[in-house]
């Protein structure tokens, strides 16, 4: 067995719509592939762990997003170094925006990212019952899934909008739903290894292609990073095969809705 560290962000506060799915699927995937995942939840208050394979943060409430973010803003430089040295990292809804440059809420609070996506968002109005909700299918702009589809729900009042196109790239196109924003049908956010979305439902176990793409760049990033060329990555004892036919009847049924 190898040990593998999944770092859990802020389980407590941001982890909403099924979000805890995604650490149930990287657990169940890399125990296949032959890993001893440990789970290190990391709370406010608590320091980040010394080591890190893969980190997850979830969605939240506003109010639990504005919580959280001091906490965050200490945590900053040891994210912004695993991630600069390509630890993946998978942030969901509040976890995206809460990565991005800034946030903020519909009651006009500022709440400060950390900067990794370049990206920008405000909530809308208060008094606006307007939000991006229902179910999200995305054609696929990544090195290495390009021409695949990602399928999820979002639910959000934030509209994020990318600033900075020459460090990062959303993670597709928008085929039915809306994504970052009501107006330019992306979806996400790509840097290095580290994609932000706003996918809830939850994500990973709906897109197995996605999903083997976060582990095979864990992977390859601690064989680097460890100097070890044993690290087990052959994905051919997993069987994806129902999460695959999940995945083709909710692209057939939520287009063929559209």
């Amino acid at each position: 067995m190898f040990d593998f560290y999944l770092t859990h962000l802020y389980p407590i506060h941001m982890s909403i719509y099924g979000d805890m799915g995604n650490v149930i699927t990287l657990k169940r995937k890399l125990k296949t592939l032959g890993y001893n995942v440990i789970i290190q939840n990391v709370n406010p208050m608590d320091e980040l762990p010394i080591k890190t394979d893969f980190y997850f943060m979830g969605g939240g409430q506003d109010n639990d997003q504005y919580l959280i973010y001091k906490d965050l803003l200490n945590k900053k430089s040891k994210l912004i170094e695993d991630i600069e040295n390509g630890v993946p990292a998978l942030t969901i809804c509040g976890g995206y925006q809460l990565l991005g440059n800034k946030f903020i809420t519909g009651t006009g609070q500022l709440v400060e990212g950390i900067g990794i996506f370049p990206v920008e968002t405000k909530a809308m109005d208060a008094s606006v019952k307007s939000r991006c909700i229902g179910n999200i299918v995305v054609n696929v702009d990544i090195d290495g899934i390009q021409n695949t589809q990602m399928v999820g729900f979002e639910n959000h009042g934030g509209q994020t909008y990318i600033v900075d196109s020459t460090k990062a790239k959303p993670i597709g196109k928008v085929v039915v739903g809306y994504g970052n924003n009501f107006h330019e049908k992306l979806e996400g956010c790509v840097y290095k290894n580290a994609i932000g979305t706003y996918c809830h439902g939850s994500v990973l176990p709906k897109n197995p292609q996605f999903t083997n793409w976060l582990i095979t760049k864990a992977i390859q990033t601690k064989a680097i990073i460890e100097k070890r060329e044993d690290l087990p990555k052959s994905f051919s004892l997993v069987d994806d095969s129902i999460s695959q036919k999940t995945h083709q009847n909710l692209i057939k049924r939520w287009t063929n809705n559209h």
